[in-house]
């Protein structure tokens, strides 16, 4: 068996040992609902996951694969951050639909009904061997859509379950946060392995299927809370018509025809800047007028920290989803990967969250009670700088590449996701905690999506940088290739995140203040 194959079983087997130790060691700490929607949260980021890991050798592999590499390079990150950006942009829609109309329960199920639909037509475009680019993009555009209404819903719904100050919520988004990466582990191994080894359709096909999984365990399970995630007003939602449609089809029609808008906007990545543009200036003057105008001044000054949280998670997520794009890149044709498939270097990050998220939930839960838990802001801070040293490492190992002349230790990647995985502990599921208790009640799945906004301008600039290290100059040999991967790392991965942490720790004093009690 190859290197590949085994690292396939040995994932599996880890996680059937791994996953029943972490559930009964908090079970009687937390509801049983965490549990249900840890598991449906597992089999959703295995579909996304799964596709994402080969999504970038796929394109430029088999999709651009007439187009010479430098520029198929090029185009292909684009796609790549343009998708992205709209897969977190579209949940400000969505949480704004589960607040208003549909409530949770009804939103996640449309949302993953739509996201196993885009990977079955993804599955089916690489199966007929022509991979027609029309039908590539309408699967994008349709897994974009079925995200928004996916994603944010999820997190919100768990927040419903505990109280805005219960000591018990930081910890239980990391334990969801580990049911993420369980899902983002098992992808990348699997579908990766299934479409660079065995066939592109296999990868997709594996994508749908795991979203199909998360989609019963949730409907089977959810019957128990019935108070939980319910529409806002259930009889207007049965009586309301919409276009002479019940409101709920209505909404799903509308939302199916506005695959091929997406579609158009995923691969004209142009007109996506200045869409994301309008969308996130709007959104943030909306919620900055709400917090000037809020008659409870406290709640209004909590959304001026999510703001600025805001700007430092983006930051954050610019450099992280370089894992990916060109991370990703890097890895294939440079890294000594010891027989093992780029695309599965992808489940690092996730076996890294795996084995230790407890140990952070340990660690918060711990200093909680002797009251010397950091606060969110400063948490943000140690993760700018844990994400600063895993690019500075990366860095010194381009250096030894291009010095040897031979591939990159595999150490330095490893070491690299390291830092980025601790990082991502002391930030991601503390920053889904923190919306659900800096948000307004009657707003929290609209604030959810807008957090999500955040990591779509992410991808975006993370494509941006992508090609600026696929430049035409940058790919002409490998050391000037290898040149333009240090450059782009160094400037922006070591001395751009180092500069914006050290703004937050001077600015932490009166983010905490205003705060007012939210921890």
């Amino acid at each position: 068996m190859s290197t590949a194959l085994y690292l396939l079983i040995f994932g599996w087997i880890f996680v059937i040992v791994w996953v029943p130790i972490v559930i009964l060691s908090q079970k009687k700490t937390h509801p049983s609902a965490l549990f249900t929607l840890f598991f449906t949260e597992l089999w959703e980021r295995f579909s996304f996951y799964g596709m994402r890991a080969f999504l970038i050798f796929y394109m430029t592999k088999e999709l651009f694969s007439q187009i010479q590499d430098g520029t198929a390079d090029a185009k292909a990150y684009g796609v790549y951050g343009a998708f992205n950006a709209l897969l977190y942009a579209a949940p400000i829609v969505g949480g704004m639909i589960a607040d208003k109309i549909l409530g949770f329960r009804n939103t996640i199920i449309y949302g993953g009904l739509m996201m196993a639909g885009a990977q079955f037509v993804l599955a089916y475009n690489a199966y007929l061997g022509n991979n027609s680019e029309w039908i590539f993009f309408l699967g994008l555009g349709l897994l974009a859509i079925g995200n928004g209404f996916f994603k944010p819903n999820i997190s919100s719904f768990l927040g419903t379950f505990y109280d805005r100050n219960d000591k018990r919520k930081d910890s239980a988004f990391t334990i969801f946060y580990m049911g993420i990466n369980i899902g983002a582990f098992l992808a990348p191994i699997t579908c990766g392995y299934l479409a660079q080894q065995v066939h592109w359709s296999l990868g997709f096909l594996a994508a749908g299927v795991g979203m199909l999984v998360g989609l019963f365990v949730f409907y089977k399970n959810m019957s128990k809370y019935e108070d939980k995630g319910n529409p806002p007003n259930p009889e207007k939602l049965k009586t309301q018509k919409f276009l002479g449609m019940p409101m709920g089809l209505a909404i799903l029609v509308i939302s199916l025809l506005c695959v091929p808008v997406f579609s158009f906007l995923i691969k004209a990545e142009g007109v996506t800047n200045y869409i994301l543009l309008i969308v996130g200036f709007a959104v943030i003057g909306y919620i900055l007028y709400n917090s000037f105008t809020s008659e409870d001044r406290e709640e209004g000054q909590r959304l001026l920290v999510f703001i600025a949280l805001f700007i430092f998670h983006m930051l954050f997520w610019v450099l992280f989803e370089q894992a990916g794009g060109s991370l990703n890149v890097l890895t294939e044709r440079y890294i000594n990967k010891h027989g093992v498939e780029a695309s599965q270097f992808q489940s690092v990050n996730a076996l890294l969250i795996i084995l230790l998220a407890p140990v952070f939930t340990w660690i918060w839960l711990q200093l909680g009670k002797r009251n010397l838990e950091p606060r969110s802001p400063i948490k943000f801070f140690l993760a700018l700088l844990q994400m600063a040293l895993g690019y500075w490492i990366i860095v010194m190992g381009v250096k030894t590449g291009i010095a040897s002349g031979a591939e990159i230790p595999l150490i330095f990647l490893l070491l690299m996701y390291l830092f980025h995985t601790t990082g991502e502990l002391s930030l991601s599921p503390v920053g889904l905690s923190l919306v659900t208790k800096l948000s307004p009640a009657k707003t929290v799945g609209f604030i959810m999506g807008s957090w999500f906004l955040s990591i779509a301008f992410a991808h975006k600039i993370g494509g941006y940088l992508g090609q600026l290290i696929a430049s035409p100059a940058a790919g002409s040999d490998r050391v000037s290739e290898l040149n333009g991967f240090m450059d782009v790392y160094m400037q922006w991965g070591v001395y751009i995140v180092l500069g914006a942490s050290a703004i937050l720790l001077v600015i932490s004093p009166w983010l905490k203040k205003w705060s007012h009690g939210v921890h």
